[in-house]
């Protein structure tokens, strides 16, 4: 996961619900990604809230994507840490062959031990897939009016599909073997010169994996739960059983909570909200 100011709440609630639902919480290992602005005081913060906690952190270099972001519908979206999902495989060690990346705003509730030992079969990364969502409403009509673009889906297992990128399965080695990042930094580089998306970092992840995406059951992403990226409204479960809900959108439910006007469904994120002491985000 990674860890900044504004997401800090949300990343704790997080943590909490893995540790919580575990069988085996002895045996998880977190991995947060922070950049050098905020590293002491995020990493206090995670060290006081849960003192026999097993994590690494691991400093972002901003540098790496500033000059490669463009514009996107939502402003968070355009901040460097949401990138730093691309530079997994060169952030952790060498030796971390599989991980789980999960985003800040989301709670576990089943045992994340079935989440991990799911079967990749030889694919690079797993998550849900939703083939019924619109995949070509993710890119601009000038990536699709260009034959060199659409060309790079031919040869793929499968038709691509959209998938969030906020819960994935990764094989950091399999990942390292084919270059993953550079194809992804490739898009960003094409996406300033063409304009050929509008939503930050899940597009390049769409033109590099899909149709070539190992797909878990959609139980372990009830996302949208923040509703679009532009109002953020209330938003009801899709049908089926849930093990992780997601509040990807504009709506976070701390905040909404916060605000005394919360949505139904942030009653089930408020169990896990151990970060309600100012004291942690002060800068003493």
């Amino acid at each position: 996961m990674t860890l900044d100011a504004a997401y800090l709440r949300g990343s704790v609630a997080g943590v909490y619900s893995v540790l919580h639902h575990a069988s085996c919480p002895e045996n998880i290992v977190f991995h947060f990604i922070t950049t050098h602005s905020h590293g002491v005081k995020l990493t206090r913060a995670v060290t006081t809230t849960f003192p026999y906690l097993n994590f690494h952190i691991y400093y972002f270099n901003t540098n790496l994507v500033k000059g490669k972001i463009s514009s996107s519908i939502r402003r968070a979206l355009d901040q460097p840490l949401n990138y730093a999902r691309m530079f997994l495989a060169d952030l952790l060690p060498a030796g971390v062959r599989r991980i789980i990346y999960f985003d800040s705003d989301l709670i576990v509730v089943d045992d994340v031990i079935n989440l991990w030992s799911i079967n990749l079969g030889g694919h690079v990364l797993g998550a849900p897939e939703y083939c019924h969502a619109n995949f070509t409403s993710y890119f601009t009509s000038k990536f699709w009016s260009n034959p060199v673009f659409t060309a790079s889906f031919k040869g793929r297992p499968k038709d691509p599909c959209y998938f969030n990128t906020g819960v994935m399965v990764i094989d950091l080695w399999k990942w390292r073997e084919g270059k993953y990042t550079e194809k992804l930094e490739n898009w960003m580089r094409i996406q300033k010169r063409y304009r050929i998306y509008e939503l930050g970092s899940l597009p390049p992840f769409l033109l590099v994996f899909g149709g070539d995406v190992e797909g878990m059951e959609h139980r372990w992403n009830q996302h949208g739960l923040g509703g679009d990226n532009l109002e953020g409204l209330c938003r009801a479960l899709h049908p089926g059983p849930v093990s992780l809900l997601h509040w990807s959108g504009k709506g976070k439910p701390w905040l909404r909570i916060d605000s005394k006007k919360p949505c139904p469904l942030d009653s089930l994120w408020a169990p896990y909200d151990l970060f309600r002491y100012p004291s942690l985000f002060s800068d003493s």
